[in-house]
C-alpha cells in the first residue's frame, strides 16, 4: 500500500521548490502517495492539477505576532550573549512606536523579552506559542482534515511561517510524523527557525551543525542533509535555449555580450538602485573604448518599487530589463508567486550572461551552476544618510563567513575600481568561479543535483 505524504504550504514561498520542480514526479516514481495540503492562496489544483486539500481556516491567537517577535528577539539576545558576537542584534527590526495599539504591542513585546531572554526562557516562549495555538479553530480544523485524509507524513515546506505552526501541532498530536525543510542559506542564525517537528531537512553538513549550535532541544539523529531543490534546474538542460533564440525572444542585440544585474529587495540594498546606475556607467566607458556590451536588469521579484525607473530610463540603450516571471497573488511578500516558465528565464539569463553583479544575494550560486562569475558591490553610496541601513553589514552576517576565502566572490570595494572589474572578468584575468564552487558545496551541499531524491529517500526512511 503506497505511503500517503502531505506536502504542506504553509504560504507560498516553497513552491518554487516543491511544486514547480520535479519534486512531485521524482515522489510518485517512487510511489508515494502526494497530496498538498494548502494554506496558501495558489490553488495548485487549478492552476497544476496536483491533488490537493485546502486549508481554509486562516486564523492565529491574537497573540501570536507579539509572542513571535519576542521569541525572535530573545533567541537573538541568547546567541548575541552564548557566542559573544555582536552580528546577532543587526538581525532585529525596530519597534514599532507610531500609535497607541503599536506602541503597547511594542512595549508587550519587550517586557516578554526581557523576562524570556535565556535559554531556558526561550524554551517557556515556544511553550507558550503552542499553547496559544492549540486554542485556535484552526487547530481543530487542521487535525479534523488530518484525521479524515490520515496521511503518514507531514512535510512542511519551510520552517519559517507562524501559519503552520498550529496546523504541525494537531499533526504531532495525532501522532503523525512532521518534518520541516530548512528554507533558505541564511535562515538557521536569524532565527528563522519557528516550527518545532520531529525532524528537519537541511541543505548540508554546515546547516546541520548550525541547526544543532542554535537549537540545543534538537537531537543529532532528527537532522537529516537532503540538499535543496532549488538549483536543481540549472542542471536540466532541456530548459536551454539557443543564444539566437534567447536573444530573440526577449529583444537582446545579439551582438551584444550582457552583464546581469540582479536587483535586491529595499531592506537589504535600499540604495540598490544607484549600483546599477554605477554598472552602466562603467559599461558605458568599455563601449567608449571598443566593447559592445548590455546590461540584463532582474528585478528581485518582491520590489515594486519605482527607484530604478530613473537610471533604467536614463541607460535605455543600455539596460534590458528582463522581469522575472512571477504572479502577484496578495500584497504580502510571500504571496508574489514564481511561475515554472521563470526556471526557463532565470536559466538562460545565466547561461548567455558574461556574469552576475549585485549586493550579497544568493544568484552568486545560481551563477556559479553556470560557471559565470559573480561581482560583489561592498562599498557605500553617497546618497547614504542617517535613516538608510547601509549594505556593508550584509557581508558580516552569520551566513557569508561560510565563504573559503574572500575570493569566493569578486569584491567591488570602490565604485572607481568596477570599470577595471568588469574589463579583467571580460577578458579572462579575473574569476571567482574556481572558490565559489567549493562555497556553493559548503552551502548548498555535496548532491545539487540530488536534493529531490534524497528527501523522498529520507520520508521513506522515516515512515518506515
Amino acid at each position: 500500500m503506497k505511503k500517503k505524504v502531505f506536502v504542506f504550504f504553509p504560504d507560498g514561498v516553497g513552491l518554487r521548490n516543491f511544486a514547480f520542480t520535479d519534486f512531485k514526479k521524482i515522489g510518485e516514481d517512487m510511489g508515494f502517495d502526494i497530496t498538498y495540503w494548502n494554506n496558501s492562496i495558489f490553488s495548485l489544483k487549478d492552476n497544476l492539477g496536483f491533488n490537493e486539500v485546502k486549508i481554509e481556516d486562516h486564523s492565529a491567537h491574537p497573540l501570536l505576532s507579539i509572542y513571535s517577535r519576542a521569541r525572535k528577539r530573545a533567541e537573538l539576545n541568547v546567541s548575541r550573549d552564548k557566542f559573544r558576537d555582536k552580528v546577532y542584534p543587526t538581525y532585529k527590526f525596530p519597534f514599532n512606536y507610531k500609535d497607541l495599539k503599536n506602541s503597547i504591542k511594542s512595549l508587550y513585546t519587550q517586557w516578554l523579552i526581557g523576562l524570556y531572554s535565556s535559554e531556558k526562557g526561550v524554551i517557556k516562549l515556544r511553550a507558550k506559542i503552542n499553547k496559544l495555538e492549540r486554542s485556535t479553530s484552526k487547530y481543530k480544523y487542521c487535525r479534523a482534515q488530518l484525521q479524515e485524509h490520515k496521511p503518514d507524513l507531514v512535510f512542511c515546506t519551510t520552517q519559517r511561517a507562524t501559519q503552520s505552526i498550529s496546523a504541525l501541532l494537531a499533526a504531532q498530536d495525532l501522532g503523525i510524523p512532521t518534518v520541516a525543510f530548512v528554507y533558505s542559506w541564511d535562515n538557521v542564525p536569524k532565527a528563522m527557525q519557528v516550527v518545532e517537528t520531529d525532524y528537519y531537512f537541511v541543505w548540508s553538513d554546515l546547516m546541520k551543525q548550525q541547526v544543532l549550535q542554535y537549537y540545543p532541544f534538537v537531537k543529532e539523529n532528527q537532522v537529516f542533509v537532503t540538499g535543496t531543490p532549488q538549483f536543481e534546474p540549472h542542471y536540466d538542460t532541456s530548459l536551454k535555449q539557443s543564444r539566437e533564440a534567447f536573444f530573440a525572444q526577449y529583444e537582446l542585440d545579439i551582438n551584444k555580450k550582457y552583464i546581469c544585474y540582479s536587483g535586491d529587495d529595499e531592506t537589504t540594498s535600499p540604495l540598490d538602485q544607484f549600483y546599477l546606475e554605477d554598472l552602466a556607467n562603467a559599461v558605458r566607458k568599455l563601449n567608449s573604448k571598443g566593447e559592445n556590451l548590455g546590461i540584463i536588469y532582474r528585478k528581485c521579484p518582491v520590489d515594486f518599487t519605482p527607484r530604478y525607473d530613473k537610471v533604467i530610463e536614463a541607460n535605455k540603450d543600455i539596460i534590458k530589463v528582463l522581469d522575472p516571471i512571477w504572479k502577484q497573488v496578495g500584497s504580502q511578500w510571500n504571496q508574489i508567486l514564481p511561475t515554472p516558465e521563470d526556471f526557463k528565464m532565470l536559466y538562460n539569463v545565466c547561461e548567455h550572461s558574461e556574469f552576475v553583479t549585485n549586493v550579497c544575494s544568493s544568484t552568486v550560486f545560481d551563477f556559479v551552476a553556470h560557471n559565470k562569475p559573480c561581482i560583489y558591490y561592498n562599498y557605500e553610496q553617497p546618497q547614504l544618510k542617517k535613516g538608510i541601513r547601509d549594505i556593508g553589514q550584509n557581508y558580516k552576517y552569520v551566513h557569508f563567513r561560510s565563504m573559503p576565502s574572500l575570493d569566493a566572490a569578486v569584491f567591488c570595494t570602490d565604485k572607481n575600481d568596477l570599470e577595471s572589474l568588469v574589463k579583467q572578468i571580460l577578458d579572462g584575468k579575473l574569476s571567482n568561479v574556481t572558490t565559489c564552487k567549493k562555497w556553493y558545496e559548503i552551502v548548498v551541499g555535496k548532491t545539487p543535483t540530488e536534493a529531490s531524491k534524497n528527501i523522498w529517500n529520507t520520508i521513506d526512511s522515516i515512515i518506515k
